[in-house]
């Protein structure tokens, strides 16, 4: 960092004791239309405007954070006076204090003109490492930023088989046939909702088999699905619970007798399953008949 930079001046403001006596609404007034005058795109002919924009950037990330704002003032007017000093020692006045420093240096005070170098070595130092605070701060921030939207981009188009981080006692896995009318997320939504609200549908499957997973709002809406949506007549649906809910009761002879969790059946007991669905879809073409 450059420690001869004015960012009062870089801003278009008045410098100095009047400098520090700004409020922040008029550092931020000034920003603000000093970026519109200096940004890139108004000066597309100026080679120096891109680091001109990043050094106002600069400028008032500093004059707006109430330490390094401080600092800077403090090397302000440690600067100021050590030019006011210099620029009186003229003529006798330079002898005298060069005498008195020299006396003071013989015994044992540093030399004034050091120690107000000294001091504005050790505020621009401070004030550096308030710049990289504050650079490492909007850094981090950035970064979080990115790490957010990489998230919702993977959990928003994965819709994987685990439910990510959504219960899974409310996700529900569909499958049909490729024959006849395909389902459409749209069309599974439709279905889905008059047995509660929807959060999310994802299609997947392949070209002979189509397959989705549709998340309800709560439990008790998935379980009401089961059984209940049947979609087209000439191309029903078979709808699953991804993971079944567990029983009121602990009857374990009684989870052999009846297939109370659909996505454990196989063999016969699928086929079961199977026809008490063709069955009801019987019932429903009786009825329209």
């Amino acid at each position: 960092m450059d420690t001869n930079i004015d960012h009062y001046t870089v801003l278009g403001l008045p410098s100095g004791e009047e400098g520090s006596n700004l409020t922040q609404k008029d550092i931020n007034k000034a920003y603000k239309s000093k970026a519109l005058e200096l940004h890139p795109d108004k000066r597309p002919d100026d080679p120096n405007a891109a680091a001109n924009f990043q050094q106002l950037r600069t400028s008032y990330d500093i004059l707006k954070d109430e330490k390094a704002r401080k600092l800077f003032d403090d090397l302000l007017r440690v600067k100021l006076e050590n030019q006011r000093r210099e620029s009186q020692r003229d003529g006798k006045r330079r002898k005298m204090v060069s005498d008195l420093e020299k006396r003071e240096r013989d015994a044992f005070s540093p030399d004034s003109a050091a120690r107000g170098r000294e001091e504005e070595d050790r505020i621009a130092k401070k004030l550096k490492e308030e710049i990289a605070r504050i650079r490492a701060m909007h850094a981090k921030k950035a970064g979080a930023d990115l790490g957010v939207k990489k998230e919702n981009a993977s959990s928003g188009g994965g819709g994987g088989g685990d439910g990510g981080g959504v219960d899974q006692e409310k996700v529900l896995k569909v499958s049909w046939e490729k024959v006849g009318e395909d389902y459409s997320a749209d069309k599974l939504r439709e279905l889905f909702s008059k047995f509660g609200e929807v959060e999310d549908v994802v299609i997947k499957g392949s070209k002979k088999k189509g397959s989705a997973l549709v998340v309800m709002a709560t439990k008790q809406g998935a379980v009401a699905t089961i059984g209940n949506v049947i979609g087209h007549l000439a191309n029903p649906l078979l709808v699953l619970p991804l993971k079944p809910a567990m029983p009121a009761d602990s009857w374990g002879a009684s989870k052999s007798v009846e297939p109370e969790a659909p996505s454990k059946l196989v063999g016969a007991g699928y086929q079961a399953f199977e026809d008490s669905v063709l069955m009801k879809l019987q019932k429903a073409a009786a009825k329209q008949k």
